[in-house]
């Protein structure tokens, strides 16, 4: 599942779901993770065990392409795998001194995968290898140009080719075998030496532990719940990227769990650039990866109560009790339509279309109608499916699918008017919402070769060429940006189905399936029906248990139209487990031509020779489908499926040809735990002496010990290398044993008895009262909400903004973007810090830049409205008048209109609309140093100064309306009450000195020379006038 579209989806709809975590090491210039992490953790949250999906680590790590320069440049890279293992540890410890786990720290690297999830790493992996081809061509072609320009850049890296190719980040490859080797360093030192781990359980499942990194984590999960001695409360964090790890943790049922990543939503990637170049030309390559990114929670237990009332049935059959945890499983079940790594999404079905919410939407009004819940996880194991009620599945998607003409006709309708915006548009600025169209930036990071070999002559310094370098590096992300837009290479308009015309279904048949003829189009649907329906049910089972088949694939590029689910119910599915492959296996199957040389040579001529019998399985060239697509990075690659048969006959024959560390990187092994030797566990450990059997075990659980499993005797003390780590462990006071799960029976999805849940804090009010669906509104947003509007309530939450006064907000508050739950109506922003919403009294003199709209703003708007009455937000006090850029505009104020003031100090400029002209002006000046303004006509006015406090006079221009109501100021719209007058607005250009403080008269209401207009006028009997004082 896309992890931007689903994250974003979910923070929108749930924004306090997530928190901003506290990194209290984030700005030190050297992390000193050891000194803090024994600390009580300042998040509020002591966590019992720490998971890290390790692979979402090591990629950033191996290639960080978020680490920039000022001018956006990517400019350092790993030169060695000691960098890149050097990095992963600094990341570790920062996510450790994070989340502080006291119990345990599981770490888990993808191994081998199921097949299910070998075909999508295999297209990705070919993909790469092919856009990559292309950026070098296109870096080769930039560098020939400079070179006939004059312009000297930095030569090319010599660093070992092997490191530049990111598929080396598969189980089988000497980099992982590496890696594991360095982990298990790494982990001897931070036991023996660090106080924050010196009590905890470390586990280790590298490349070799066959699974998918999260969910082996899973696996140990639900093998911990069902011990007798498993403690209900226990708190759970897990880090990593991927959207599966959301679903996941809510498949746990384990309620004190939360979610540990970067706040890939950040807009403001201010991340600290450490790297540094030396006068000698090398790189800092240790300050390369202390990554800046803030940090966020996101706590399961607030998803459930989200999920718990934002799935209420309204009217649930009379046979069906309410079950929150069927409700949450449902909901998983659910969101496998719109596709994740296994199955392709419906096409009827995207995450930026409201995908979710029509399917949430359908599962509300049609639970009656279908019958009851989905699935029933608690009958996981029931060997005839009764785990999922297919009937009820078929109603309920064939009720989603009646909705597939209407969002069709809307998404080539948005296609055509931005394609029009395109060609209208010269700058083509990227749209969020849809499309991503970043391209891969490995290849454009600067090059690491500043090595003392540069010789700097007379023709250009180093600074020269490095910034002909940086400008070579722009223009060629620039280009490939472009290459990969098919709105430049004409390819945008292609759309050889049109799903919105009338025989769409045909087309798509044809053309994605090659059927002719009604009779072929048919069968090929009833064959895409019953393998898309044994991927909902292998997928399900994979999340809830384990995979029920390792061999398992869907055997389509594409999914059936939600409407050709037809027939669903009648499926009987049955897997065979199979077993998973060799890490060798699934190299071969995975890894392009181009990435031969992650692969022992004994097993290289099969990529590369023609002779090769499987030859076939490794196209240089390869279909890529962009119908519809707008970026190259959203098409299907039509790679040609492997035969598995094939496949596994060549390469049993290598087999006898590997030796030493090649058989240790193609074994399969199992976890290792490591563990002090002042654990309870050491000397139950040391009992399993080398001359005990290969099969000697010890149940941790009757060890006095609070987790599942048993410790085995190392099989492989006879390996000299696994010896020497024995030796290692031992002089640094730590232990290290395999470790296996115990069998504890089926996985219960339910709450454990003796759980305490946290107190509530969602309410009805929390969730967004969607009155529409995506393909019932116009344009891409819905019109209840603005796309920040969800942020802005998340950093509501965070900052402690209660909704009464906005008091005292600082004088450098700059930018503030004001929206949120206290103000109404589709509107923007928020204040950054400490507002309440009664008055917005205090705000200081240089608070710059605010737009303010939102619910308490009637009218929807960019930057309109004024605050309702009878929400205490009647003042707008103290505004001083050198608050710049507001704008405000509403149905509290006279006929919603527009403006803005800009102001320096002593010079206000206000601009206003409104509905009735007919007054003018006079200012006077009073002895006590303020100022009246009385409203009669529009015409220029001057100021009139008395008294001890006299000023100069003043012009005042009126450039605005304002609206009279039986001689009084009432209110355009929302109707407030005569008492008090939301709608009084001075609309006037002053310029000249402005003597005095701003002020507040209870009877005369105020103007503010820092807004457009004024607030309230509390007499309603002004004949005319709108009165204040300034």
């Amino acid at each position: 599942m896309g992890v931007p579209a689903f994250y974003r989806w979910l923070v929108n709809k749930y924004p306090k779901v997530v928190v901003d975590a506290i990194d209290e090491a984030k700005d030190e210039d050297h992390y000193h993770y050891h000194c803090i992490s024994c600390f009580p953790n300042p998040n509020g949250i002591e966590f019992d065990n720490l998971y890290l999906d390790m692979n979402g680590i090591i990629h950033p790590c191996f290639h960080p392409d978020d680490v920039q320069d000022d001018d956006g440049v990517s400019s350092a890279a790993p030169n060695t795998f000691e960098d890149v293992f050097n990095s992963i540890f600094e990341y570790i410890d920062h996510l450790f001194n994070i989340v502080r786990p006291r119990k345990l720290l599981y770490m888990a690297i993808d191994g081998v995968a199921p097949r299910g999830k070998m075909n999508q790493q295999r297209a990705r992996r070919f993909r790469n290898a092919k856009d990559k081809e292309f950026y070098e061509a296109e870096e080769m072609r930039l560098r020939k140009q400079f070179k006939m320009e004059g312009k000297q850049i930095l030569p090319k890296p010599e660093s070992d080719q092997i490191l530049s190719d990111s598929n080396i980040i598969t189980p089988g490859t000497e980099f992982m075998h590496k890696l594991s080797k360095a982990l298990e360093s790494f982990i001897n030192l931070r036991l023996g030496s660090d106080l924050g781990w010196k009590d905890i359980q470390v586990i280790l499942s590298d490349a070799n532990v066959p699974g998918e990194g999260e969910h082996k984590i899973m696996s140990f999960i639900r093998h911990q719940r069902q011990l007798p001695t498993y403690d209900a409360n226990t708190r759970h964090c897990i880090y990593g990227l991927d959207a599966d790890l959301i679903m996941l943790a809510l498949a746990t049922h384990e309620v004190h769990f939360s979610i540990l990543r970067e706040d890939v939503l950040f807009q403001n990637h201010n991340f600290q650039n450490s790297t540094s170049v030396s006068e000698t030309g090398s790189l800092n390559i240790s300050a390369v990866v202390k990554r800046k990114k803030p940090y966020q929670f996101l706590h399961v237990w607030i998803l459930r109560e989200y999920l718990e009332l934002d799935m209420k049935i309204p009217d649930p059959p009379e046979n069906v009790k309410f079950d929150c945890e069927r409700l949450i499983d449902d909901f998983i079940f659910m969101c496998f339509f719109m596709g994740n790594d296994f199955l392709p999404h419906l096409p009827t079905l995207e995450i930026h279309e409201g995908g979710i919410d029509l399917l949430m939407n359908v599962y509300k009004n049609e639970f009656k109608n279908f019958g009851g819940f989905l699935v029933d996880m608690a009958r996981v194991e029931d060997k005839k499916a009764g785990y999922i009620k297919l009937s009820r599945v078929e109603r309920f998607i064939l009720s989603v699918g009646a909705f597939e003409e209407k969002i069709f006709k809307k998404r080539t309708d948005l296609k055509s008017r931005k394609l029009r915006h395109l060609l209208n548009n010269s700058n083509n600025e990227e749209e969020e919402d849809n499309f991503d169209s970043s391209t891969p930036t490995a290849i454009v990071s600067v090059e690491n070769d500043l090595s003392t070999s540069i010789l700097l002559d007379n023709q250009a310094s180093y600074t020269e060429m490095l910034n002909n370098t940086k400008e070579l590096k722009r223009k060629l992300k620039d280009n490939i940006a472009k290459s990969c837009d098919m709105f430049y290479n004409g390819g945008f308009a292609a759309d050889r189905v049109r799903l919105s015309s009338p025989g769409f279904k045909q087309r798509y048949y044809k053309v994605k399936f090659s059927a002719e003829g009604p009779e072929e189009m048919e069968s090929t649907r009833k064959h895409l029906v019953r393998k898309y329906t044994e991927g909902l049910l292998w997928v399900l089972l994979y999340y809830f248990s384990s995979p029920p088949s390792w061999t398992w694939f869907y055997p389509f590029h594409h999914g059936p139209f939600a409407s050709d689910l037809k027939g669903l119910s009648q499926v009987k599915v049955k897997f065979q487990k199979g077993s998973p492959f060799k890490p060798f296996e699934q190299l071969m199957a995975v890894l392009p031509p181009r990435s031969a040389d992650a692969l022992p040579k004994a097993y290289r001529p099969l990529l590369l020779e023609s002779s090769s019998i499987i030859i076939d399985f490794y196209p240089n060239d390869f279909e890529v489908d962009m119908d519809g697509k707008r970026f190259s990075g959203q098409g299907i690659c039509k790679l040609p499926f492997l035969d598995e048969q094939r496949l596994l006959s060549e390469t049993k024959k290598l087999e006898k040809e590997l030796e030493g560390e090649e058989i240790v990187r193609n074994s399969v092994q199992l976890d290792q735990l490591f563990v002090r030797n002042t654990h309870n566990l050491a000397s139950q450990i040391l009992s399993l002496s080398a001359n005990q059997s290969s099969e000697a075990k010890i149940e941790c659980s009757l060890m006095s010990v609070e987790m599942g499993g048993y410790v085995c005797h190392r099989s492989n003390m006879n390996n000299e290398e696994a010896l020497h780590d024995r030796k290692q462990e031992e002089e640094e006071n730590v232990l290290c044993v395999p470790f296996e799960l115990s069998d504890c029976g089926p996985f219960v999805p339910r709450l454990l008895d003796g759980v305490k849940l946290p107190d509530k804090i969602i309410t009805e009010d929390d969730l967004f009262q969607d009155s529409l669906l995506w393909h019932e509104y116009q344009g891409t947003k819905p019109p209840y909400r603005s796309s920040n509007q969800a942020r802005s309530r998340k950093a509501n939450m965070n900052e402690n903004i209660s909704n009464s006064a906005f008091n005292g907000m600082s004088s450098s508050s700059n930018g503030h973007k004001l929206a949120g739950s206290g103000w109404t109506s589709a509107g923007r922003g928020k204040p950054n810090s400490g507002p309440d919403n009664s008055a917005f009294n205090g705000l200081s003199s240089s608070s710059n830049g605010h737009k303010l709209a939102g619910s308490g703003w009637s009218s929807a708007g960019r930057g309109r409205g004024k605050p309702n009455s009878g929400r205490g937000n009647s003042a707008f006090n103290d505004l001083s008048s050198s608050s710049n850029g507001h704008k405000l505009a509403g149905s509290g104020w006279p006929s919603a209109g527009r403006g803005k003031l800009n102001s320096v100090p002593n010079y206000s400029t206000h601009k206003g609309a409104g509905s009735v002209p007919g007054f003018s002006s006079r200012i006077e000046k009073t002895n006590h140093g303020s100022s009246r303004t009385e409203v009669e006509w529009f015409k220029e006015s001057t100021i009139s100064s008395s008294g001890p406090s006299q000023s100069s006079i003043s012009r005042v221009n009126f450039n605005g309306r304002v609206q009279p109501v039986n001689n009084s100021f009432l209110p355009s719209r929302n109707g407030s009450n005569q008492v008090r007058n939301h709608a009084w607005q001075l609309s006037f250009q002053a310029s000249g000195p402005w003597p005095g403080p701003p002020g507040w008269d209870q009877q005369y209401g105020s103007t503010y020379s820092s807004y457009r207009g004024s607030g309230s006028a509390t007499n309603p009997s002004m004949q005319g006038r709108g009165q204040g004082r300034n």
